[in-house]
């Protein structure tokens, strides 16, 4: 079977708002996660990994710092034409507006869909930790002939009621969407669980064309609130089960169908958890189905002392006698001595002084914390200076406590 043309749109736009303060001056898409990832670098791998490589990336808030990353990170192919991760902001071909909604975002940029006349757009979005062989999707949607495939997610019920919930049959076509029902629909398959979406569809070009136009018309402008419940009457609409994808070289001990919207400051420090030890719930080394990223040109980590227990360090960094546990330290971290960190998240470009004692706390990025500093052991004193999450995670935002602001570039 001839394999059909795929664009698509990663939605890139999000504001992050309760990931503040770490988004302070980006978008969370573009909060870096892990050693040396940004958010956003997991959908565009995912995309690319299974040879899905004419990628629009639709941002809105404080975008600079994503179109830098992507600008240094995403060049795909100069030489061919259909392989490319071009970033689009608002262009207000049709009026005045920014994005109202991702349906609006993508009716924005209808003029790319007939630039490309693709089969299949693919609109995703850039807020999740996960990998995913969409090609999977894509073969599904083909082989029940759907009009419009949505990517749901197993969850328990009592979670499903915060999520968008999706009631489908057993082939998989959907009967109805709920919002953050109190009595999610249970999936055919499974009654302790049910079918979250994930935020991730597919579409017949035409349909999308036509849905989106329409859309426009009734003053609409989300896909899961308006687009998608409009269509269930009239199309075949079907729901991909996320919990069948196979992505090759996963380990047996990684959590199967992992997935997480770190979209909560707390969401964001497991998930950096999650990437711990020798046997953790996501591995990121794997070379079948590698995370790319920026190409950084830096050296090597300098460790001239130190207990280090379970923990990541990334490369430039620097740590003196210090000791370590449960921790993800990123790029250009400058570790005195006699420091102790535990269960910590470090942003790049951090110096941490003599004596500083850290513990459950995320350190945004270009922060000296001074000799000497308390941080973690005290959540009242913490309350006062900085913020603290419902979990008890200190978060001190970029730049927050820090007194020079040093020049670095990935």
């Amino acid at each position: 079977m001839k394999q059909p043309k795929v664009l698509a749109f990663v939605m890139a736009g999000g504001e992050g708002s309760r990931l503040q303060p770490l988004t302070t001056a980006s978008s969370k898409p573009s909060l870096p996660f892990g050693s040396r990832y940004r958010i956003v670098d997991f959908v565009l791998s995912n995309l690319l990994n299974a040879r899905i490589q004419s990628i629009y990336l639709l941002v809105q808030y404080k975008s600079q710092s994503l179109i830098e990353h992507v600008r240094k990170a995403w060049v795909v192919s100069p030489m061919r034409n259909e392989e490319f991760v071009t970033v689009v902001p608002p262009q207000m071909l049709s009026g005045g507006d920014w994005f109202q909604g991702t349906a609006d975002a993508v009716y924005q940029n209808l003029n790319l869909i007939q630039l490309h006349d693709p089969d299949l757009v693919l609109v995703f979005g850039a807020d999740h930790i996960y990998r995913m062989d969409i090609q999977q999707m894509v073969d599904f949607h083909l082989e029940r002939e759907a009009d419009v495939t949505v990517a749901a997610l197993p969850v328990p019920l009592d979670e499903a009621k915060s999520f968008g919930v999706i009631a489908a049959d057993h082939a998989g076509r959907v009967n109805e969407f709920q919002e953050k029902p109190l009595n999610p629909a249970p999936m055919p398959s499974d009654p302790t669980r049910a079918y979250a979406s994930m935020g991730n569809y597919l579409f017949n070009a035409k349909v999308l064309v036509d849905a989106l136009k329409e859309a426009n018309r009734r003053g609409e402008h989300d896909f899961g609130h308006h687009v998608l419940p409009k269509l269930k009457d009239s199309h075949r609409l079907f729901a991909y089960d996320f919990a069948t994808n196979r992505v090759p070289g996963v380990k047996s001990y990684e959590e199967p169908a992992y997935w997480r919207d770190v979209g909560t400051l707390d969401a964001y420090f497991n998930a950096h958890q999650d990437l711990l030890g020798l046997t953790p719930r996501f591995d990121v080394f794997n070379p079948q189905w590698r995370i790319f990223s920026s190409n950084y040109q830096g050296p090597v980590a300098r460790i001239i002392d130190a207990h280090i227990h379970n923990s990541v360090i990334a490369a430039g960094s620097l740590v003196h006698s210090a000791s370590i546990r449960n921790c993800m330290i990123r790029r250009e971290v400058i570790i005195e001595d006699d420091v102790e960190l535990e269960d910590c998240v470090i942003q790049d470009y951090v110096w941490i002084k003599r004596g500083a004692r850290l513990r459950r706390t995320i350190i945004g990025q270009y922060n000296i914390i001074e000799a000497g500093a308390r941080i973690g052991y005290d959540p009242e004193q913490d309350r006062r200076l900085y913020q603290v999450t419902e979990g008890g995670i200190t978060v001190i935002g970029p730049g927050e406590v820090s007194t020079t602001m040093r020049a670095f570039s990935e």
